[in-house]
């Protein structure tokens, strides 16, 4: 007598007998993953709301320190009149021949 070729389709597993969520075992390991994601996500709005805080205590201090400036600024105008200081007169400059563009002098390096 011949023994029957058998092939991975004649195998019989337990697959598809039992409902996946009806373990209890599973139901529990889903729980905990998501309750591990949840504590993950709650670190993470954590950090993003320090940083947000510092964002803002640093926008702060630029407005104080400009508007500082701008007073600093203001109250100097007021005290000193609107002259020139030496020194920084503009003065226009003499044209200079067009030369045609950069030349390298060959006598001067010994070719």
């Amino acid at each position: 007598m011949a023994i029957p070729n058998k092939g991975l389709n004649q195998i019989r597993t337990l697959f598809g007998r039992v409902d996946q969520l009806s373990l209890p075992y599973r139901s529990y390991m889903q729980i905990t993953c998501l309750e591990m994601e949840r504590a993950r996500r709650n670190s993470e709005r954590k950090s993003a709301s320090q940083r947000v805080a510092l964002i803002d205590a640093r926008i702060g201090e630029i407005d104080r320190a400009k508007t500082e400036l701008l007073q600093a600024v203001a109250a100097d105008c007021q005290r000193t009149p609107a002259t020139r200081l030496p020194g920084l007169e503009v003065r226009p400059t003499a044209p200079r021949p067009s030369m045609g563009g950069f030349k390298i002098r060959t006598e001067q390096l010994g070719y």
